[in-house]
């Protein structure tokens, strides 16, 4: 995933700067759908020339080349970024803001049938549902 990230910063023209190929270390290893201030965050310590534009206008960049998504919010008022575009679906807890990827082979097929049928050459879906984790509900009826 990290050589497709950094391939479509290439691609787009911008330079392979270290704050940029960290920014896309960081995208091709989480497991997470992290912010672009949790991304600034995490790397701020080791890249004390990084800027939140940096960030913004690298996540900017991917999402236009169709390397990751955007995902908008998960009822926390922040967009979140998702560095897996593979088909899935992703479900957000309101109460707790986590956003964790559902493999689905129904979104899969879904993809290929509408590619087909509509003539699109398609690079990517979003599909987003939201209700309440497992753990929050068990806090919940507590």
């Amino acid at each position: 995933m990290y050589k497709k990230l950094t391939a479509s910063l290439k691609k787009s023209g911008l330079r392979l700067t270290a704050t940029r190929l960290a920014i896309c270390k960081y995208l091709a290893e989480t497991d997470e759908h992290p912010t672009a201030s949790q991304i600034y965050n995490n790397l701020k310590e080791h890249y004390p020339s990084l800027s939140l534009a940096t960030v913004y206008n690298t996540l900017d960049v991917l999402v236009d080349m169709g390397a990751i998504n955007v995902l908008g919010q998960s009822g926390d008022g922040n967009v979140h970024f998702d560095p897996r575009i593979h088909p899935h679906i992703n479900l957000a807890c309101l109460k707790c803001h986590r956003i964790i990827d559902y493999p689905s082979d129904d979104v899969a097929h879904m993809q290929e049938v509408i590619g087909q049928s509509s003539g699109f050459k398609l690079i990517g879906s979003r599909i987003m549902y939201y209700g309440i984790c497992p753990e929050c509900q068990l806090k919940e009826s507590k």
